[in-house]
């Protein structure tokens, strides 16, 4: 398909990260410019993400056991295939906390600015499948936010392989702002067809995959025997609003829930 701007995509420009940094080095903004994405190696401990695991674990055997009274599947949701866990910050004081912690709190302090929240949070299980095309995506075509631009982090809760699913990014498109979309079969919306610049990203228990709302990006089929766990967390600065999702348009509703889109820094600092 040809690549074209969203409806809504009128004025955009891309912002680069703060000129204060703690943990985004200078070789990572440059790839944050350029590429759209980094990785962080090693930055959670692994009893960490351990008990992040053994949180979410249950949560998503409940979303499976749902999905499975519904025939299996329900949108881009498949009981046999991948499952979207979302707003477990809701129903877990452990994953609230790690969601508003280190490392997140430098990540978004170096990339967004002083005034964050927590957008959205969901826990991706993509199980053993056959071969399926997941499309290329960006965050921001599934639903606008306004500003365009906030920050995904894909965290692995095991191994992230190319083997297992592991993500792909298609470098430099974030700079234009958010792409037209249209839906696809048999799963999900589409914006760009497979790039021969595509980079996979495999990142271990402890890494922290970092990537623009506005980066293309898919994961790759499970050729594996056990499931790819992987818990994301999407952050953007206080005050974003939602304008459209999918195809339907609204007007202006503010992303600041403060059971799920909590504040995360103010005036780059934690809330009291």
């Amino acid at each position: 398909m040809d690549s074209k701007p969203h409806p809504l995509n009128t004025s955009f420009a891309w912002r680069s990260a703060t000129t204060s940094r703690t943990i985004v080095t200078d070789d990572l903004a440059r790839q944050w410019d350029e590429q759209g994405f980094f990785v962080l190696r090693d930055v959670i401990p692994q009893e960490t993400i351990a008990r992040v695991r053994d949180e979410i674990d249950p949560l998503e055997e409940r979303m499976t056991e749902w999905l499975r009274k519904r025939g299996g599947r329900v949108a881009i949701a498949d009981a046999d295939a991948i499952t979207f866990t979302t707003h477990v910050v809701k129903r877990s004081e452990v994953l609230r906390d790690f969601a508003a912690g280190e490392p997140f709190r430098s990540i978004v302090r170096d990339l967004i600015g002083p005034d964050v929240r927590l957008y959205w949070d969901q826990a991706v299980y993509k199980k053993p499948e056959p071969e399926r095309e997941f499309p290329w995506h960006q965050d921001n075509g599934y639903t606008f936010i306004e500003p365009q631009q906030y920050v995904t982090c894909w965290v692995p809760l095991v191994d992230a392989t190319e083997e297992n699913g592991c993500p792909q990014v298609a470098p430099g498109r974030h700079v234009g702002g958010t792409l037209a979309h249209e839906w696809v079969e048999p799963i999900g919306f589409q914006c760009i067809d497979a790039p021969d610049d595509a980079v996979t990203v495999e990142a271990a228990v402890g890494d922290v995959v970092v990537f623009s709302s506005l980066t293309p990006h898919r994961t790759g089929p499970n050729r594996t025997d056990h499931v790819r766990r992987a818990y994301i967390l999407q952050y953007a600065p206080d005050g974003a609003v939602c304008i459209a999702e999918g195809e339907r348009n609204d007007e202006p509703v503010p992303q600041n829930d403060p059971e799920r889109q909590f504040v995360v820094l103010s005036g780059g600092a934690p809330p009291a």
